[in-house]
């Protein structure tokens, strides 16, 4: 058995905006595992300055996997427990190693063409007509729930666009999500979430930064509108330090990226814990190109999930891999007569 990799940049369409920035390009890393005539494939992809493997060694730990690889997927996401996208690109390739072809690595009624999963349409920052741009083409689109991220323009302007959705489109009709990206004080947010509430909205992902758990606690506790954690699961990765942060915050949902909590295994672990503590969850990509996305989708798939995933990033970059995965009228799916084309 041997395993190399190699780096890919991604590109985006248009500069996308978020909180904590722009953003132009996305660097991923695809790994390929060989043994006898048998290939798998996998994607190790970080969000700089968000994951924790965000690091000077990055390379250098992805590169003494490879060379370790006879260790086996179980061994390596051990000793790999704080660069959990180098673990979930491993999980990927030897999950692929095992199947008939590279890209089935589930095999459901989703990778028979049969079944899809229905997605949250993403509306990234910008200027208010480039925001209000994006929404109507969504709609437009057949997407019944949006997701806008939020905290990067002027509040008052933000909550003008979810107004002007609100006015078209009532909360049975649009199911409206936002995301704040830890943007808000802790001083203002409650107020802020006291009229976000006021529009029907589904949810708020991460109203303040990660990491201030008394805080987040008491959002939880008063808040009038579900919060769902997503940045403050990073970085936590014993199943201790997992109910611990649970039984603190008690939030109203969990958000779940593969790349940033260990993969297929850390993000069993925390469905299981959330189910556990009547937590609802829904998993999304990290921006990931198509080979993690692909990856993520027949992973959730399996788990019956019942809501809108955020599955809907494959067609942010000029350079993507061509696959079979579609969207369309708000869902995702994969057509199984349709190639891959992806070159090593």
């Amino acid at each position: 058995m041997r395993a190399t990799y190699k780096k890919h940049v991604l590109n985006f369409k248009r500069p996308s905006g978020t909180s904590r920035g722009v953003l132009t390009t996305k660097e991923t890393w695809f790994i390929k595992i060989e043994e006898d005539d048998q290939v798998g494939l996998g994607e190790c992809g970080i969000l700089r300055g968000l994951s924790i493997d965000d690091r000077p060694d990055y390379e250098e730990t992805l590169k003494w996997a490879c060379e370790n690889i006879t260790l086996g997927k179980d061994e390596l996401w051990k000793q790999l427990v704080t660069f959990p996208s180098i673990q979930f690109g491993l999980e990927m390739a030897f999950q692929s190693l095992k199947s008939e072809n590279n890209f089935e690595l589930f095999p459901s009624a989703f990778t028979r063409g049969e079944d899809s999963i229905a997605i949250n349409g993403l509306i990234w920052m910008g200027e208010k007509d480039f925001m209000k741009s994006q929404i109507e083409d969504k709609l437009k689109s057949g997407f019944n729930c949006i997701k806008m991220k939020i905290g990067a323009i002027d509040f008052e302007t933000e909550m003008e666009l979810l107004k002007y959705i609100r006015s078209q489109y009532s909360s049975k009709e649009i199911e409206l999500r936002v995301d704040a990206n830890g943007a808000f004080s802790p001083q203002t947010t409650l107020e802020k979430l006291k009229r976000l509430s006021e529009l029907e909205l589904h949810s708020i992902e991460q109203p303040i930064k990660q990491g201030n758990w008394d805080e987040m606690a008491t959002l939880c506790e008063k808040t009038p509108l579900a919060i769902a954690l997503d940045e403050e699961l990073i970085g936590v990765v014993t199943e201790t330090e997992k109910k611990k942060l649970l039984q603190s915050i008690q939030p109203q949902y969990l958000i779940f990226k593969p790349s940033l909590i260990g993969g297929f295994k850390g993000t069993q672990q925390w469905i299981e814990l959330a189910e556990l503590n009547n937590i609802g969850w829904w998993n999304t990509s990290a921006l990931e190109s198509n080979i993690g996305l692909n990856a993520i989708s027949q992973f959730t798939y399996q788990k019956e999930v019942s809501i809108p995933q955020g599955l809907g990033t494959g067609s942010l970059y000029t350079n993507n891999i061509e696959s079979p995965l579609l969207v369309k009228d708000g869902k995702i799916s994969y057509d199984p007569d349709l190639n891959w084309d992806f070159k090593f």
